[in-house]
C-alpha cells in the first residue's frame, strides 16, 4: 500500500540535513526582549503593566482583548522599560511592543504541577487561554478558540500534523523524539476536551526515527501513526485532512465543518506544559539554518529575543550573508534587519548566502500550465496572477483567489519566475479589504 499523498504539490531539495541531527538546545536568557501585543490572529492583547513595573517570568503583562485574542507573558525578568511601536517581523509595520530589560536573576512565576485527571473541559481550556496558547505551526490563531467548536459542529477526528514539509525547518522532528511521551499526553487532554473517535498523527515518511518512536510510545493507546508521502505542502492543514480522510473543506469553511480538528505536534506540547506545569508560552523550539549560519542548530529561545540575539548563539553570520527570512523559503517572510522578535509563531530563521538568492527578473508568461498542474487545491495560478497585477480583484474573487493557501508551488516552478504567489496574496488583500 503506498503512502498516504494529494494532488499537485512539488518535491523541492529538503536541505533538512543542516540541522535534522542536532538535538535541542536552549539558549541563555537574553539582556533585553520585544515582546509585541500582535503575536497572533485576532485582536491584539491589552497591557496590564506600565512602565517602571518589575516583572518575573512567566508573569501576565498583557491580557486578551475579545473572544479571538491571547494574553501576553514576560520571557524573562526584569523591568518594563516601556510600550512603543516597534518593527513587526510579520505585518510589515510598526506595532505597540514591550521593551523588558533583564535583571539577570530570571526569576520565575510559581509553577504549579496539576494532576488534569480531575480537571474539566472548561478547566483544560481555561488553562490553555490563561497560557496565552496559539498555534505553533505558522498561523498563530488562538489554540483556545481553536478547540472550542460549536454544538453543532461536532469533531470526530483529530489530526495531530508532523509533517514539517517546508524545506529546512526541523524544530518539530526534533520535538517530536525528544518529547515524545509530553506530546502523547497532551493528546490525552485534548481527548478529554474534545472526545473525538479517532486521533492520527501524521508524520512525513522522511522522519522514519520519529514515526518508530509514536509507534513504540503509543502503549495501545489507539493513536493511529500515519506515514505521508514526503511532498510539499503535506503539512497545510486542510491538505492533510484530504490526505488522511478523503474529506475536503467546503471553499471558505473551516476543518470543523467536516469534523475534523488539526493542531501541530508543538501546540500540542505547549497545551501539555499550560495544563500540567501551568507555564505560559513564554519559549518556543526553532530552527536557525541555511548556508550563511555557521552553525544551523533547534533552539529553545525565549519569545522576544532578538534575532541578532539569537543568530549569536549559532556562532554569527556566515561573510556571504544574502537574504534573512522569518520562517521557511516557500512560506517564509523576508526580513530587512535582524533587529526583530522572536514571536510565538516563529518556527524557523533561515540565512541564505548571496548566492542562493534569486536575482533574475520575471518574463512573460508562455501558459505552459506546470502551476496548474502542482496547485494542491486545482486553481489557474497564472490566470489570478495576471488579474491581479491588472487590478481585476473580483475576477479574481470569481476564480477562487480566496481558497488559495499560498503555499507557493505555482512560483517554483514558473519557468518565467513570475512571482505568482505574491500577485496573489495581493489579490486577496484587495477583496478582503473590500468585504471588512
Amino acid at each position: 500500500m503506498g503512502l498516504k499523498s494529494f494532488r499537485g504539490g512539488i518535491h523541492p531539495e529538503t536541505f533538512k540535513q543542516l540541522t535534522r541531527d542536532k538535538p535541542i538546545r536552549e539558549i541563555p536568557p537574553p539582556t533585553s526582549v520585544i515582546i509585541p501585543l500582535s503575536q497572533h490572529t485576532g485582536a491584539p492583547s491589552e497591557p496590564v503593566v506600565d512602565a517602571g513595573t518589575h516583572v518575573k517570568v512567566g508573569q501576565k503583562i498583557a491580557e486578551a482583548k475579545g473572544l479571538v485574542s491571547v494574553p501576553q507573558h514576560a520571557s524573562i525578568s526584569g523591568t518594563v522599560k516601556e510600550l512603543r511601536d516597534y518593527p513587526h517581523p510579520v505585518l510589515g509595520k510598526r506595532m505597540p511592543s514591550f521593551v523588558i530589560e533583564a535583571d539577570g536573576s530570571d526569576e520565575w512565576i510559581p509553577l504549579e504541577r496539576k494532576d488534569a485527571s480531575d480537571m474539566s473541559g472548561k478547566e483544560i481550556i481555561a488553562a490553555i487561554k490563561d497560557a496565552g496558547i496559539v498555534g505553533l505551526g505558522g498561523a498563530a490563531f488562538p489554540t483556545h478558540v481553536k478547540l472550542s467548536p460549536p454544538p453543532n459542529k461536532p469533531i470526530d477526528t483529530l489530526i495531530v500534523n508532523g509533517a514539517e514539509c517546508e524545506p529546512y525547518i526541523t524544530c518539530d522532528h526534533r520535538l517530536m523524539l525528544e518529547r515524545t511521551e509530553e506530546i502523547l499526553d497532551g493528546l490525552g487532554l485534548l481527548r478529554k476536551l474534545l472526545q473525538p473517535e479517532r486521533i492520527i498523527v501524521g508524520i512525513e515518511a522522511n522522519k522514519r526515527d520519529a514515526i518508530e518512536k509514536f509507534v513504540r510510545a503509543r502503549n495501545g493507546s489507539h493513536v493511529e501513526v500515519v506515514a505521508l508521502k514526503v511532498k510539499y505542502p503535506q503539512g497545510d492543514e486542510k491538505q492533510m485532512i484530504e490526505t488522511l480522510l478523503g474529506r475536503q473543506v467546503p471553499s471558505g469553511g473551516l476543518p470543523m465543518d467536516v469534523g475534523v480538528l488539526v493542531q501541530n505536534v508543538g501546540t500540542v506540547f505547549s497545551v501539555w506544559e499550560a495544563v500540567i506545569q501551568k507555564k505560559p508560552l513564554v519559549e518556543r523550539v526553532l530552527t536557525v539554518t541555511g548556508s550563511a549560519v555557521k552553525d544551523p542548530s533547534n533552539l529553545k529561545v525565549r519569545i522576544g529575543t532578538l534575532v541578532r540575539d539569537v543568530i549569536a548563539q549559532c556562532g554569527g553570520y556566515d561573510d556571504s550573508i544574502g537574504r534573512l527570512i522569518m520562517g521557511g523559503p516557500l512560506m517564509g517572510i523576508s526580513q530587512y534587519t535582524d533587529e526583530i522578535p522572536v514571536l510565538k509563531g516563529t518556527s524557523a530563521i533561515l540565512v541564505q548566502t548571496q548566492e542562493e538568492v534569486f536575482t533574475q527578473p520575471s518574463e512573460s508568461c508562455i501558459r505552459c500550465a506546470r502551476c496548474v498542474d502542482v496547485c494542491p487545491v486545482s486553481l489557474l495560478p497564472a490566470e489570478l496572477a495576471k488579474l491581479a497585477d491588472r487590478g481585476k480583484f473580483e475576477e479574481c474573487e470569481q476564480l477562487g483567489a480566496l481558497d488559495c493557501r499560498e503555499c507557493g508551488c505555482c512560483s517554483y516552478v514558473c519557468p518565467a519566475k513570475i512571482n505568482i504567489v505574491h500577485l496573489i496574496k495581493y489579490a486577496k488583500m484587495e477583496i478582503l479589504s473590500k468585504k471588512s
